[in-house]
């Protein structure tokens, strides 16, 4: 496996490339916006210099986050790729419209990987006319610092598809957690779960938000508070997840009122500049 597409330039999308890159895989990030593509590298640019200054590159990694190549076009990213790895919204219709589009274009061998946290990747692949090449790879965020991917097979993923995965993780650098699908996978269960219990308690005002990541820093040795990761993440990205483990897995995953409310407000998060917290 030598050639790596990545679809979608934000946090995760860019994180993924970035790390595909210093990996030495030819890497493809598409996106549909331009501007999405050139801030996508900017960002990348960005990071590597931070990543040389602090030690963690080096100088000749310059030209391995040159090579990347950018395009709006799906058939480019897709022509030569031997794995995509597909980074939009985490919205089930897009990303069957976007696996459908990529199983078109794709030579046979290609296999077609979904980052989501939560979603079946037996119903996307189901889209398509290559189930057995179908998988999840869960990264998580900031994807060249967090080490885990979770390789998540669907019902009809073949054990040659997952070989191959795992071993393009491993090339990343990364530990492989190997999960029989299930809404949620591992993490992103118990992630929302602890995020949603802590919203829960910001509403009913046992603690402030500060307190309540504080208290499971220092009492529970998490290295980042719930209501922090949740900015994160996204709060609109927080609640599509929590909104489809309630429809999969029942009423403990009900989302917090409050997390519903922020959204309608427009308060996501970093990305926003206000969640839970204010971002400069």
């Amino acid at each position: 496996m030598k050639t790596i597409s990545v679809i979608g330039a934000g946090v995760m999308g860019r994180g993924i490339a970035y790390s595909a890159a210093l990996a030495n895989f030819n890497v493809t990030l598409h996106d549909i916006s331009e501007q999405s593509l050139q801030n996508a590298k900017q960002q990348i640019e960005k990071d590597l210099n931070k990543s040389i200054d602090r030690g963690y590159a080096k100088e000749e990694d310059r030209q391995l986050i040159a090579n990347i190549h950018y395009t709006t076009s799906l058939e480019e990213a897709g022509r030569e790729a031997d794995l995509v790895i597909e980074a939009v919204l985490e919205d089930m219709a897009l990303k069957i419209e976007v696996f459908q589009k990529l199983d078109q274009l794709c030579p046979p061998h290609t296999i077609l990987a979904t980052n989501t946290s939560t979603m079946s990747p037996t119903e996307i692949g189901a889209q398509t006319k290559r189930a057995n090449q179908t998988i999840a790879m869960h990264f998580f965020n900031p994807v060249p610092r967090m080490k885990l991917v979770e390789v998540v097979r669907g019902l009809d993923t073949s054990d040659e598809t997952y070989e191959k995965v795992k071993q393009a993780a491993l090339q990343m650098n990364k530990e492989v957690v190997e999960v029989n699908e299930f809404p949620g996978f591992v993490t992103s269960r118990m992630n929302c779960l602890i995020g949603n219990e802590a919203m829960n308690m910001l509403m009913e005002g046992v603690a402030s938000a500060e307190d309540i990541d504080k208290a499971l820093k220092l009492g529970l040795n998490h290295p980042m508070g719930p209501l922090e990761l949740a900015d994160l993440v996204g709060l609109d990205s927080r609640l599509r997840n929590m909104q489809y483990l309630y429809e999969t897995l029942g009423e403990k995953y009900r989302p917090c009122p409050l997390l519903t409310k922020y959204v309608k407000a427009g308060k996501l998060g970093r990305k926003s500049g206000e969640g839970f917290y204010k971002y400069d």
